[in-house]
């Protein structure tokens, strides 16, 4: 099959490594040809390019910023996105006739360039939907379902809805996911909404004993104490005054470090936490290359994750797969609707407490710091991810 892979995630090789790229490779290796479309930012003053790997290629197009910019330029660049796709695989994909059109969500702003495709190709179109737009937006008070705001709120909620018509089949990352779905969308026919996880190739990400005492040392971490690390966005989502509420209430626990590595729009309010506090068991970084990052997972013993207690969608964070690949046992600190903690707690390989519970999040700190060895809940993380998240088993599923 001729299958073309829209996404916003700008990447070069399909040998990277990620919940795409470890699926693109999956489907490559299985005979198909892949056609990746990602957007080249302004900011990277790139022009349109396409790298070939074999009978597959990436295409980067050049857009205006999209991401991490000011709202009008966010804007427009959204608006013109759909015209800059389509006129560059137009251009570059000339002559190929797509037998298929793989997606994700973020962001819905796509659906014009799946439809003229579809259409065009008579393709089969699949949605993995990653991320539940506008009511995610609504539910942290950043967009409004009435009166005038309300009406960007309709807009959105009327592409989203388009997108889910045009796509033969909707893939979601859990049971809450889809449940959730066909709940607020009683439109989409049952059968064509299944799970489909996030999923990666799992790698042996290993370090010896000298090595992780090289890394705490390479990034001034302690040796003798338990570090519960967090990585990934700092925004919104994740709820930020709950954490550093947390972090405020173990700041005299001499037995735990907390390690917080990451970006986005709430890191200034972490930031200045960090250095008016002086917390001495409390360490922020910004976010580190990817292979770097995953290393320094290793030399950690807890990886943690947040989001807003208000969300009413069931997120389901991919950073959980980087923690599950290297070992780490999980706490999550989530909303009730949210199945990651079932996820995790069901699968004997971490904790879950409500992100609105500080005492909770503490009484399980301590339950942890009591625990002698994780070995246990290590090998039964890792048969969780082989079983449930290799894209081996799940990019059958897209088939």
């Amino acid at each position: 099959m001729n299958i073309l892979f829209l996404n916003l995630l700008k990447f070069s090789s399909f040998e990277e490594h990620n919940i795409y790229t470890d699926l693109l490779r999956a489907l490559i290796r299985d005979g198909h040809n892949v056609f990746a479309v990602c957007p080249s930012e302004r900011r990277l003053k790139e022009k349109t390019n396409i790298k070939r790997f074999g009978t597959s290629s990436i295409l980067t197009v050049k857009t205006f910023n999209i991401q991490k910019t000011n709202i009008v330029e966010k804007g427009i660049g959204m608006l013109s996105i759909k015209k800059q796709f389509i006129g560059a695989i137009k251009k570059y994909y000339k002559g190929v006739q797509f037998d298929m059109i793989l997606y994700p969500t973020p962001p819905i702003t796509l659906c014009g360039v799946v439809e003229y495709f579809k259409k065009r190709d008579n393709a089969k179109t699949y949605l993995m939907l990653k991320d539940i737009f506008p009511q995610n937006a609504v539910d942290l008070g950043m967009m409004k379902t009435t009166g005038v705001k309300g009406l960007i709120y309709k807009c959105f909620r009327k592409q989203e809805k388009k997108l889910c018509a045009i796509s033969d089949r909707i893939g979601c990352m859990s049971p809450a996911n889809v449940e959730y779905v066909l709940k607020h969308n009683p439109e989409v026919s049952k059968e064509k909404v299944e799970v489909f996880p996030n999923c990666i190739e799992p790698q042996d990400i290993s370090l010896t004993g000298e090595e992780k005492v090289e890394l705490r040392n390479k990034y001034g971490l302690p040796l003798d104490k338990k570090i519960f690390v967090y990585g990934g966005n700092l925004g919104k989502p994740q709820g930020i005054p709950f954490i550093i509420e947390c972090l405020r209430t173990e700041k005299d626990n001499e037995k735990a470090f907390f390690l917080i590595i990451g970006d986005g729009t709430e890191y200034g309010k972490l930031e200045k936490y960090y250095n008016e506090s002086r917390q001495t068991n409390f360490k922020l970084l910004r976010r580190l290359p990817s292979g770097e990052f995953d290393k320094l997972l290793c030399a950690c013993d807890v990886g943690l994750i947040f989001l807003d207690h208000r969300f009413t969608i069931p997120n389901f964070p991919s950073r959980l797969l980087s923690y599950m690949q290297v070992g780490v046992p999980v706490l999550a600190c989530t909303d009730d609707n949210t199945d990651v903690g079932e996820v995790i707690v069901n699968g004997n390989f971490g904790w879950w407490c409500k992100s609105n519970d500080v005492d909770c999040f503490n009484k399980i700190i301590e339950e942890i710091l009591n625990v002698k060895t994780f070995e246990k809940m290590i090998k039964d993380e890792k048969q969780y991810l082989e079983n449930h998240f290799s894209t081996k088993i799940n990019y059958r599923k897209i088939l």
